[in-house]
């Protein structure tokens, strides 16, 4: 009898889960606007030289790329080369972005930015200029993290956003 009701009642339950609400997929400009909001919120860490707020932005496997030097793999390489850097030098960073896009999950952004370094204890900005490309991962809790970080200096000459390869 207990075999009979629970083979009775199981159509009733599958039929009841397939009429629960199901989230819905952000929409590309709603995906965009968290990009945009998450960068925002990265760029005042690094302005303000919040190591904490910076930190809490990317995930453990977080690997950015630099010109001439191996990469930093990892939350714990980035965070303690981000607060050496925020020990010695107070920056002041701007990006702009080019492309954004968004597939599923992932999504990469390409664009420019200028950094002043105004060393802490005195001395002479250094200000430099580039190229960036981040990839970013939706969350299980739907918000963004930065997962990959890379960029390289410009001279003044190849500076621009619509700059194209040269063709083949």
């Amino acid at each position: 009898m207990a075999f009979v009701l629970c083979v009775a009642l199981f159509p009733a339950e599958i039929a009841a889960q397939s009429k629960a609400p199901t989230a819905t997929r952000p929409t590309l400009e709603q995906d965009i606007a968290a990009i945009t909001e998450f960068n925002r919120r990265y760029l005042k860490a690094i302005n303000d030289g919040d190591i904490a707020t910076l930190s809490s932005l990317t995930d453990d496997g977080h690997i950015m790329i630099t010109p001439g030097r191996p990469p930093l793999v990892g939350k714990a390489a980035n965070d303690a080369a981000n607060g050496r850097a925020f020990q010695t030098v107070k920056i002041e960073e701007t990006w702009t972005p080019v492309e954004t896009v968004v597939s599923g999950d992932l999504a990469y952004q390409r664009g420019t930015y200028t950094v002043a370094a105004t060393p802490k204890t005195g001395g002479n900005t250094t200000r430099t200029a580039g190229n960036f490309l981040r990839i970013y991962q939706r969350q299980p809790n739907g918000e963004w993290r930065m997962t990959h970080d890379t960029f390289n200096s410009v001279p003044e000459a190849g500076r621009g956003q619509g700059a194209s390869p040269p063709a083949n």
